[in-house]
Order: structure tokens, then sequence, then C-alpha cells
């Protein structure tokens, strides 16, 4: 929920409510959420933009020749952590990176949304956004430390006492309630050990504070029950994969204009644009949406991850759906293969970048496919012109290097570093020998 705080405000909430440390938080293009804390006795310095740190620090930001930057709070984002004690309170603010003659930094993921939201802005739209965030709960060893371990058996909509998670998740969505985020749905997910948490629709800039505020509170909290919370794509061979599916809707004066009830579909040419749009730079966007060697083990058929670059409003196969349960006021495009470790801000930003260059270039899809699209012969998705995603991350580098779009969207900074990390960390994979390998060769050959 965006408050319409002032400097004044925040001064006097801190002094109030005896908050003693902020946290200035941002976000590298690789979505680490990272930050700087201040004092209270700081807190002037820092609403007045004059904290500064060493952005050459911080992967794929800046060189060390130019390295300062300025963090510049926005006021609208001023929160109290409530699982932080209650005598000297911890609050936070999320920060847009400057350069130091004040100009926006480039290479700062929030930016590179803004500017998405502002193409659509000159367009008569704002964009709306409701994501669907998967992650696992896994049990923590003697030290502490990680685990992908789980005693549990727990389903899809299964509760307590099966559900061994379910308390952490009570407290995530009550903490995240405290702090102004709606939360529409949670449950245990198909895996053991998964779960899913859902938000409310919000503006794009502020659905995407939240998930990075949702993250850090997960994590917070699962280890306060002994729980270790991973948003990595695939943990465990043989069990679902985690997702954060994006419900998307565009609206001009305050109508959702993807609903058109004159349509079989209930669909206006601008969602089927829209569509259209995605479908044509989805192979370019894959390293955004999937940014990890991991996240191509999600990807493949028989775990209800997306594969095939097809849609549908009837059947969960294709990569892109219209709900259901979604209509009127209500429609919108859901888009099914993002995974939990992508950067929220690029990844929201790719998404309403292609969706408007579909409308502004009138991109028709090709026609809903309402069959299993699993249950089809390679022949038949050939026949009906279903396209693949990218399998290995080294596929998506080389697509989204093709794809101008999504180069113009990241813009030439962050591209460059982006894809300068993900082929270095494509060539570790590719360096390591794996236990599956050792298995499946050692004694044969």
């Amino acid at each position: 929920m965006k408050r319409n705080y002032t400097k004044e405000d925040i001064m006097e909430l801190v002094k109030e409510e005896d908050v003693e440390f902020i946290r200035l938080q941002f976000t590298d293009i690789f979505g680490n959420l990272k930050n700087i804390a201040v004092t209270a006795s700081q807190l002037e310095k820092a609403l007045n933009n004059q904290c500064a740190f060493d952005g050459s620090s911080i992967e794929g930001f800046a060189r060390i020749e130019e390295s300062d930057m300025y963090l510049y709070p926005d006021l609208s984002t001023m929160e109290i952590f409530p699982w932080r004690p209650q005598q000297g309170k911890v609050a936070r603010l999320i920060c847009d990176i400057h350069t130091p003659n004040g100009e926006p930094f480039e290479g700062d993921p929030r930016y590179v949304l803004k500017r998405a939201i502002r193409r659509a802005a000159d367009m008569g739209y704002t964009f709306d956004v409701g994501p669907e965030c998967e992650f696992f709960l896994f049990n923590t060893d003697e030290n502490t430390l990680p685990t992908t371990i789980t005693h549990e058996q727990a389903g899809y909509f299964d509760l307590s006492p099966m559900d061994f998670g379910e308390n952490a998740r009570r407290d995530m969505v009550m903490m995240l309630e405290s702090m102004g985020l709606v939360i529409e749905a949670s449950h245990h997910e198909s895996a053991p050990a998964q779960h899913e948490i859902d938000f409310r629709y919000d503006e794009a800039l502020a659905a995407a504070d939240n998930i990075m505020t949702f993250k850090l509170a997960a994590k917070t909290i699962a280890k306060r029950h002994g729980l270790h919370a991973t948003f990595m794509p695939k943990p465990k061979d043989g069990v679902n994969g985690s997702g954060m599916h994006i419900n998307m809707s565009l609206h001009k004066g305050g109508v959702n204009i993807f609903q058109d009830e004159s349509d079989p579909m209930g669909l206006s040419r601008e969602a089927y644009y829209f569509i259209g749009g995605l479908m044509k730079h989805m192979k370019g966007m894959a390293a955004v949406t999937n940014p990890l060697v991991n996240s191509y083990k999600r990807l493949v058929p028989g775990y209800e991850a997306p594969v095939y670059i097809a849609w549908s409003a009837t059947n969960r196969s294709p990569l892109i759906r219209i709900p259901s349960c979604s209509g009127g006021s209500g429609t919108r495009i859901e888009l099914r293969s993002p995974d939990s470790a992508a950067n929220p801000y690029l990844t929201l930003a790719v998404c309403l970048q292609a969706g408007l260059d579909g409308i502004a270039n009138r991109i028709d899809p090709p026609g809903s496919v309402n069959r299993n699209i699993f249950a089809m012969s390679e022949q038949e998705r050939a026949q009906l012109g279903i396209d693949s995603l990218p399998v290995t991350l080294w596929e998506a580098i080389g697509e989204m290097e093709k794809d101008p779009l999504i180069r113009e969207t990241l813009g030439e900074h962050i591209f460059q570093k982006y894809v300068e990390a993900k082929k270095e960390e494509w060539h570790r994979y590719r360096c390591q020998v794996t236990e599956w390998e050792i298995q499946e060769y050692l004694y044969k050959f």
C-alpha cells in the first residue's frame, strides 16, 4: 500500500516509533537485495539524498573509476520491520540509485522498470501486476546452514499436520500484511516443502518492491522457525520447481483495456496484441525471466512448468493463459514461465515492453491452443507452429543478444554486464563434472 509520506512525516514517524536503524535498500542487476544501514541521527542526511556508496563493490554496477553512487530514498516505501525488536526498531526505505551529477544510474534495475512504465504512460496506460511466488522451506543442519532435506510429504493444498511449514507461512503472511501488503491467498504447493503466496495486483513498481520485501520476509521468518526459504527454481530433481507467475493487465482511465465482452474469449484487440508481443519476444526475454543455469532444470516437460510458446484460455499447459476466473474488470494475462530467482524489476520491464511492442505494432498472436501440448507429438507441435523456450541458459543468452527490444529495455549498461556475467556463469557450470555424469559414465567407458 503506497503512502504519500513527506520528509517531515518520516522524521516524525521515526521519532514517535523509536526507530533506531533505517535500512536504505536497493537491488543489484541479478535481483539480490542490498542495503546500507544508517542510524536515526543520520536520517535527515539520507532523506536529502546525500548517502553515498561505492558502486564498484556491487557486481554489475560500475567500474572503479566511476564508482561513486548516491541513494535517493522513495519516501512512499517507508516501513517498519515487524519482525525486528520493538525497542530500537528497524525500518527500511527502498532507494533509487543516482550518479554524483544527480542523473538516474542506468544500471539500476528499478530505473529500468520506471522507464518501461513511463513508456506505457506515454501511450495512456497504467500497468498492474499480481505475482504468484513459489518457494521451498527446507530443514537446516546443526550449524543452521541450509539443506534440501524435508521430512514432510504434503502435496497441493494440504494442511497441518501434513504441512510442516504452515506456521511459518502463516507468520510470513501476517508480517507482510502488517507492512501494508495485501495477500490474496497462501497454500502448500504440489511438491513436499513447497509453498505459494499470492499478492493482490498492484501498480508495477509497487509490485516489484513487494516481491523484494516478500523474499526478505520469507527468509527471515523461515529462519526463526529453524527452516531455510529458498527461491532456487529447481532445488530437487523429480519434483516440481518454483515459478513466479505474473498476472498482468493494462488500464486506461481506470478501465481494464484487456476486457471486451463482445469477444468470444472476453479479450480486446489490445489484449491479443499484448499476447502477440509477449510471444514474439519470449525467447529473448528468457534469460531475464529465467536467469540461472538451474532455471532450465525447471523448464522441462512433466513438472507443470511451461516449455512451449503458446497461449490458451482453457488449459494450463501453454506458456500464457487467460485465467478462467478472470473476466470483466478482472481480465488478465498470466505469464507462467518466470521463476522465483528472477529480478522482478527487470522481469516486469521486459514483460511490459514486449506487450507494448505488440500493441504498437499490432502483432496478432497465433490461435489459442486448447489441447494439452505436452501430450502432442513433435510433429503435431510443428504443424501448429508451436515453438519452444530455450533449453539452457547459454541458448537463452544467445536469444537475448538477437532481440533488439530486450537490449533497448535493459539499456546498454545492464545488457552488457548481464550478458557477460551470465556467460561466465555458464562457463563455470560447463566446467563442472556432476555426480550424474560419474554414475552414468564412469563404469561404462
